[in-house]
């Protein structure tokens, strides 16, 4: 393993949150009076002053984020490529050869080498940075507002009455004295001091679904102590008085003090990890391998050409001249323009499928993907939970418990649960079984609390019957109740039947379902009453379960199946429950096999973790950070790896991914972190931005296959030119216009078209393929090209210095519609025409260029730049050529698959 995989992977053994949260870890064990004198705070809140004076101190309450530099530093990025510094290194040195000297000598300086190639680097750079800028500005506009204030207890001196008010969330500090009711979003890292039925959805920092209950006295959990409440510490998250920055309050009520602001609360710890320096992606590395292995190429030919022609000719001030031009033609000028083409042309593509790519590398890494990791809530499911079956003791569908289900969530006060929103709303689908209780008036509640975990509620019906309707936890309700409703019979609760009843709630449970009893108790005439209280909870009857889950999107499996389909390996990194993630899968058309949780995570080092996760589907009660490590554990054994995420807790997972992929519902941080944001729900975007990125690397990959074993085989034809021919068999000038027409020529490559077989796959850079193609396919080219030279020396009587210009004329039409035809050849595996025509616009442009090509030399340009009008027969001898490459080209294609069992 090379030392940069070894840095990617190293993590500490124990996860950071346990270092991220120790203040939260410490005050959650401490009692609420040694909270306040920690932090010098008082129930009746900070005075203005002290507020100020910490806000001073510590800084605004606000997290770290990236901030899209200036747009000079922007325009310059544009320019950071291997290879527009050697263009720009050859600009310079052909600026001093081309016009500082001729100036100084008194002689005409020529100007045209030096603008073809800055106006080629001008062009790309500029394309890149307008497309990247405007990604960006889109991206800005899609992030989602969130709610910026708090309601902060304060006094004006410490002698004032305490007010409540409304302030910036910037401007809270350690120790002001919060409210919350639903709704709100908890403004920072918080100790609780009084709280009322009080859940928290941490959803955005854990993903689970469901919300939590927290609670003021470390006492609460019923059968815990309050020392064993909290020694759990290695997930600070389930610290049940502590309240995190970016959660929000689902129901109930608390006042709480401020323990941790901005970057020293969790989410900022989360925030501060991935701001700064991305990771180096598939993309970067690959155009890198691939940009060094042609710059070595052309550090080895050049000197050669220069010493050849130096040798032979005498001349070394035209030697370098002509060895400096060999140098421009070697270099694939174009390449930063063709992949910013590319790479902009499938940006709008994808925008019209809703989709926003924020960086362009990132069409690449998306068709190079062979690992998509997602996260379960709200991108696999809909994060909604839905009631999925209401059945009886026996586990048969009962109308008659939808009907108790829906008297107990219909007439409950307060913020509906989701699990009570979910009853409501599937039995108003069902008119005729709540309509015979839609007359029933409500009497008395008896709310959730975490110590009972039911809910209770009576109501009367027209006659005057009273009627306890309960619903809860399996084993706190069966410890209440007395007796089991078994068809139109009522029989009593003995051991057996709780057993079954227990049993087949864990059966439930086991298939990811989430499971209630409902109960009820009719109540007689003399026990009626106004108010009801926790005692008359009992002697309940059993009417039968609940079961809950949050579903699949309609659009989750047939996405996946597509990927699967297209060579791509989809693995679930979730902080959910593994039961419940193990049957999401299932309905989607994963295998979970068998579950690696976060606990065992933590205790295997980077090389068994390496192990692991090509083997393992389903990753479960993850941290953040665990996320991110499986994923770079995924990328050290060689995948590209894509991660799908929406929430607080998977931002450094979606940063560290070589494709981090969000929604538009998903939190700031998440869509900050990501490379492509999807405006749509549907999954399915996921699959033709799969094949929208294969395509656009198909593009880039002809570029560079086409035009490196075309340099090559020019290279290797001057170099038996040079070694035979009494002058050079091309100007300088001519070389770098011939090289000009060959690559505009190549800027319609972004509107060709793909073969199926192409992106069935994922595909990745292979600079070993581009240079054994280079080898293969150049040499052939120099068949004719030598051919050529022959045509012109023995049956056109240019073998003279002073028949040079037919010489170079003829070379120069030969040469560039070789390359320019043969396009039509290397495209594609296929027969050329026959089973694969390319796009129009490629139809179009290599026609033109074809056609500009011949003209040059009979027009007033050609003559400047010492081309002179061929003659008419020379041309049945060009068709003849080029027909016979073509064909020499087609067998050496067909040979070469067959060899290595690949083209592109």
């Amino acid at each position: 393993m090379n030392p940069t995989t070894k840095a990617t992977l190293a993590a500490p053994k124990r996860s950071r949150d346990r270092k991220l949260s120790v203040r939260a870890i410490r005050e959650a064990r401490n009692s609420v009076g040694t909270t306040l004198t920690n932090f010098r705070a008082s129930s009746d809140g900070l005075t203005e002053a002290e507020a100020a004076a910490r806000l001073a101190k510590d800084g605004p309450n606000e997290v770290a984020h990236d901030r899209r530099p200036p747009i000079s530093l922007q325009l310059l990025h544009a320019f950071a490529n291997p290879f527009i510094a050697v263009l720009m290194a050859l600009a310079a040195i052909s600026s001093v050869t081309d016009i500082v000297i001729p100036l100084r000598e008194g002689e005409t300086a020529d100007y045209t080498g030096v603008i073809i190639i800055v106006t080629m680097v001008m062009l790309s750079a500029f394309l890149r940075f307008w497309q990247e800028y405007r990604s960006g500005k889109a991206a800005d506009a899609l992030k989602a507002m969130v709610r910026t204030t708090a309601t902060v207890r304060r006094r004006r001196d410490d002698d004032a009455e305490p007010r409540a008010g409304e302030i910036p969330m910037a401007e809270i500090v350690v120790g002001d004295i919060v409210q919350l009711s639903a709704g709100d979003m908890v403004p920072a890292d918080i100790r609780l001091l009084e709280s009322r039925d009080l859940f928290v959805s941490q959803a955005a920092l854990t993903g689970e679904a469901l919300p939590v209950e927290k609670y003021d006295t470390l006492g609460a959990v019923a059968g815990k102590s309050a020392t064993a409440a909290t020694d759990d510490d290695s997930n600070a998250l389930d610290l049940p008085t502590i309240c995190f920055m970016g959660t929000n309050v689902v129901s109930g009520t608390a006042t709480a003090i401020v323990v941790a602001t901005g970057a020293r609360t969790y989410f900022g710890s989360l925030a501060k990890a991935i701001v700064g320096s991305r990771a180096e992606t598939a993309f970067d590395r690959g155009v890198n391998s691939v940009s060094w292995l042609l710059i070595r190429f052309m550090l080895v030919m050049v000197p050669v050409v220069l010493l050849i022609n130096g040798f032979t000719k005498g001349d070394w001030t035209s030697a370098f001249l002509f060895a400096l031009a060999v140098a421009v033609g070697l270099t694939p000028e174009m390449l930063p323009m063709i992949v910013s083409s590319n790479l902009a042309k499938g940006a709008v593509a994808m925008a019209r499928r809703k989709v926003v790519v924020k960086r362009l590398n990132a069409i690449q890494n998306f068709g190079a993907m062979d690992v998509l990791c997602t996260d379960k809530t709200g991108t696999l499911t809909q994060d909604r939970i839905i009631l999925e079956q209401h059945l009886d003791i026996h586990g048969e569908r009962d109308d008659t418990v939808l009907r108790y289900a829906w008297i107990n969530s219909h007439h409950q006060s307060g913020v509906r649960n989701l699990m009570d929103q979910a009853v409501v709303r599937f039995a108003s689908e069902l008119p005729e079984v709540i309509r015979p209780v839609e007359s029933h008036r409500k009497i008395d509640e008896l709310p959730f609390d975490f110590v009972r975990r039911r809910l209770s509620v009576v109501v009367e019906d027209t006659a005057g019957r009273q009627l306890i309707v309960c619903k809860g936890a399996v084993e706190e309700m069966l410890g209440i109740a007395h007796a089991i409703r078994d068809g139109g019979t009522v029989r009593p609760l003995g051991d057996e039947a709780r057993h079954a009843l227990v049993a087949r709630a864990r059966m439930m449970n086991a298939e990811g379902f989430r499971v209630l009893v409902v109960a009820t108790r009719t109540v007689s005439g003399d026990e009626r009453k106004p108010l009801y209280g926790i005692a008359d909870e009992r002697d309940l009857i059993v009417e039968g379960f609940l079961t809950f889950l949050d579903p699949p999107k309609e659009s989750a499996a047939p996405a996946l199946a597509a990927l699967a389909a297209h060579g791509v390996v989809v693995k679930v990194l979730t902080g959910d429950n593994e039961v419940v993630t193990a049957r999401i899968c299932r309905e989607v058309g994963l295998e979970p096999g068998q579950p690696l949780l976060g606990r065992e995570i933590e205790t295997l080092d980077d090389a068994r973790l390496r192990g692991l996760v090509d083997e393992r589907t389903i990753f479960a009660k993850l941290t953040p950070l665990q996320k991110s490590r499986v994923l770079k554990a995924l990328q050290a054994n060689g995948h590209t790896v894509g991660f799908l995420g929406d929430g607080i807790n998977d931002a450094p997972a979606l940063r560290d991914a070589d494709v981090g992929i969000s929604v538009d519902s998903g939190t700031d941080i998440a869509k900050e972190s990501a490379d492509i944001i999807l405006l749509e729900k549907s999954l399915m975007v996921l699959e033709e931005g799969v094949l929208k990125g294969r395509e656009t690397f198909g593009n880039i990959i002809k570029y560079l296959n086409m035009t490196a074993s075309s340099n090559f085989g020019n290279v290797f034809s001057v170099l038996l030119a040079s070694a035979f021919i009494p002058f050079l068999p091309m100007l300088a000038i001519q070389i770098l216009i011939q090289n000009l027409m060959y690559d505009v020529s190549q800027l319609a490559l972004p509107w060709d078209r793909m073969d199926r077989e192409f992106l069935m796959r994922p595909r990745k850079w292979d600079a070993r393929n581009i240079g054994r193609f280079m080898i293969w396919i150049g040499p052939t080219s120099s068949i004719f090209d030598v051919t050529t030279f022959a045509l012109l020396w023995f049956v056109f009587g240019a073998n003279s210095p002073e028949h040079q210009a037919l010489f170079q004329s003829g070379w120069f039409v030969e040469g560039l519609l070789s390359q320019t035809l043969v396009v039509h050849m290397l495209r594609t595996q296929r027969i050329p025409f026959l089973q694969s025509v390319a796009a129009p616009a490629v139809l179009a442009m290599t026609a033109l260029i074809c056609a500009l090509g011949v003209f040059l030399p009979f027009s007033p340009l050609g003559a400047m730049v010492g081309f002179q009008p061929l003659p008419w027969q020379y041309f049945p001898w060009l068709a003849g050529i080029l027909l016979s490459y073509c064909i020499v080209a087609q067998s050496i294609k067909t040979l070469y698959i067959r060899r290595f069992g690949q083209w592109f």
